[in-house]
């Protein structure tokens, strides 16, 4: 997910350094995923203002659980595919 702030405020300081941040191996990098939403009544991926949900992201076990917080796992699940390099 992608988010915009203010330049200097304490946010954008916080987003930048953890976004710059490198993985090493032993931090638990394991190639970049797309993980997506989806809805089991329809198959189709969730949508936010019309544009599919989906992440990319090395660690999706964690994108996962913070997409299925709060969420009848009876209705949504998440998919996880692998980006070859």
């Amino acid at each position: 997910m992608t988010a915009a702030f203010a330049p200097g405020t304490p946010a954008a300081g916080f987003v930048s350094s953890h976004a710059m941040a490198p993985l090493t191996a032993g931090q638990g990098m394991t190639g970049i995923c797309v993980v997506r939403l989806i809805d089991r009544r329809t198959g189709l991926t969730h949508r936010v203002n019309g544009t599919p949900l989906v992440i990319f992201t090395r660690r999706p076990s964690e994108a996962s659980a913070e997409l299925l917080s709060g969420r009848d796992r009876s209705i949504w699940e998440v998919r996880t595919d692998p980006i070859e390099p």
